[in-house]
């Protein structure tokens, strides 16, 4: 963008110039011509001014007529003042609409200095010859320079137009990038709460249906026994729900997932009365946060689901490593079996899978009617973290 302050300033210089060469000169009586053409050049450069960075023909036009008649008056009336081109011409670029504007402005601005320089030396042969060739030499140079350096300007402002549309599109990107980080969210809170608290409010509903069963059969003990882990179970859904609000998962910071898995088992076996084995190694140390949540996650889901649809009474549990150095999780029950092909309608194994899928793993079911379920998940030595899987 062109600063008209700075243009003012080499107007300004260089008819300072062109004063200083009327007042060296002998012009004798063409002083007042000299003079008036100096400030016709003012006057053009006043009424073109406003154009400047602007696409103007009409402004162009009015500065080059006055330009052009400027020149042709001081230099008839001074043929040193020949010299006022070199503030005429870059004008001439400068107002400019277009390039093509600028060459037929050049042009223009030449024949004047052609035709003031022989109206004030005479019009001989050589006067004319030498007057053609510095007009040509002058609008020659003019061009050049003109379509050198707008070249140069279209290019910019190519560049800022190309800069303009990378800044848009990044904004777009942005936005499409902060809409799939909030599905994904909605997703990992969905998973979250059906893992976490679903289960944890059935485990409630039951509690509360055996506690009223005993209540009403007169085994009071029984039913304060009862109410006693309700309100334990309560308890537990309250830190996990603070924990979902805090984004942080329910297992202990000092990565204590062996205690964990058997909190969690102990958990099912006082609710479910189900005879549940349990074999854990030491794992927790070697493990991100992320992989003991996926996999307390998992336990939670495949217990949920024995208690829900296996009607068994015995049930095996093991976290172990595997041969390639990753953690296994197996779950195995005696139950009445179901038929992995067919469609499931449940979340639970589909939100179970694709979690373990964002952290790298795998899960595999096998199952076959009237004996039994086995679920074996298994995560990779360097589980990923979920928040940065895509």
């Amino acid at each position: 963008m062109i600063r008209r302050k700075w243009v003012d300033v080499a107007v300004g210089a260089v008819t300072v110039l062109g004063l200083i060469i009327v007042a060296l000169a002998d012009t004798g009586a063409r002083l007042p011509w000299a003079l008036a053409g100096l400030g016709l050049l003012l006057v053009a450069y006043v009424a073109g001014r406003p154009g400047i960075g602007r696409e103007r023909p009409a402004r162009f036009i009015g500065f080059l007529i006055l330009a052009v008649a400027a020149v042709v008056v001081m230099t008839a009336a001074e043929p040193s003042l020949a010299t006022m081109q070199v503030i005429v011409y870059p004008l001439v670029w400068i107002l400019g609409p277009s390039r093509r504007w600028g060459v037929a402005g050049s042009v223009a601005v030449g024949v004047a200095v052609l035709a003031g320089y022989t109206a004030g030396l005479g019009f001989t042969a050589d006067v004319v010859r030498e007057a053609a060739l510095v007009a040509a030499l002058s609008v020659a140079f003019s061009v050049a320079m003109g379509w050198w350096i707008s070249a140069i300007a279209a290019y910019g402002d190519e560049r800022s137009r190309l800069l303009t549309e990378l800044t848009r599109a990044q904004e777009q990107v942005e936005a499409l990038s902060r809409d799939a980080g909030a599905a994904h969210e909605r997703e990992r809170l969905a998973r979250e709460i059906h893992d976490t608290l679903a289960q944890t409010l059935a485990g409630l509903v039951i509690l509360a249906e055996q506690a009223r069963r005993r209540a009403h059969s007169g085994d009071a003990s029984a039913a304060a026994s009862t109410l006693e882990h309700l309100e334990a179970v309560a308890r537990d859904a309250l830190d996990e729900t603070r924990a979902i609000v805090a984004r942080t998962a329910a297992v202990p910071g000092d990565q204590a997932l062996e205690a964990a898995v058997e909190r969690l088992v102990e958990r099912f076996r006082i609710d479910t009365g189900l005879q549940i084995a349990l074999t854990v190694e030491e794992t927790g140390e070697s493990l991100e946060r992320d992989a003991q949540v996926v996999i307390l996650r998992c336990l939670q889901e495949g217990l949920a689901n024995v208690r829900k649809h296996a009607a068994a009474a015995h049930v095996t549990v093991a976290v172990d490593r595997d041969t390639e150095g990753g953690v296994r999780l197996t779950i195995r029950d005696d139950g009445r079996g179901f038929d992995t092909a067919s469609p499931r309608l449940g979340y639970g194994l589909d939100g179970m899978t694709e979690r373990v899928a964002l952290a790298g793993g795998t899960v595999a079911v096998t199952s076959t009617a009237g004996a039994g379920t086995a679920l074996t998940m298994t995560l990779p030595a360097t589980a990923r973290r979920i928040g940065s899987a895509t």
